[in-house]
């Protein structure tokens, strides 16, 4: 496979917040799908209600694992009727640094008969290990799936 690149760029807009944006985005959509980003609250001149780049990190791994899912459950014939996952990103000091030192992924999947209950945990299993952006990452993965029947 080739290298496939994605682009991002950041504009300040004022005090500790800017516009992301991404032209790739941009030029299929007509109106602005730009994203507020800011300090996080719990930093000095944090804003609160704004995504930070620590959701945005939490968020990449996260969905991650649901595009990684939906693409191993087609592959594997999985039938399920819902997919979603919470996420929880830990913000910690380390050696004197801070960084995201775990992400707590949640996921839950629906399916419609107990005889594919273990195929789904594989399949669960199997997007966690494949996801690109959590292989990309020094921050510990920690996954508790639950799998429902409906």
């Amino acid at each position: 496979m080739e290298k496939h690149y994605y682009n991002v760029n950041v504009n300040w807009s004022n005090d500790r917040k800017g516009n992301l944006c991404s032209p790739e985005i941009n030029q299929f959509n007509t109106e602005n799908k730009c994203i507020e980003v800011a300090t996080p609250p719990e930093f000095p001149k944090g804003m609160p209600g704004i995504w930070s780049p620590e959701h945005l990190f939490t968020a990449a791994v996260n969905s991650c694992l649901m595009t990684t899912f939906l693409s191993i459950a087609e592959n594997s014939k999985l039938e399920f009727t819902s997919f979603n996952c919470k996420s929880k990103g830990v913000l910690e000091q380390v050696e004197g640094k801070f960084m995201m030192s775990e992400i707590i992924l949640e996921p839950t999947v629906t399916i419609t008969d107990e005889k594919d209950r273990e195929r789904a945990e594989r399949v669960l299993q199997k997007s966690e290990t494949a996801c690109l952006i959590s292989n990309s990452i020094i921050s510990k993965i920690t996954m508790n799936s639950k799998i429902n029947i409906q």
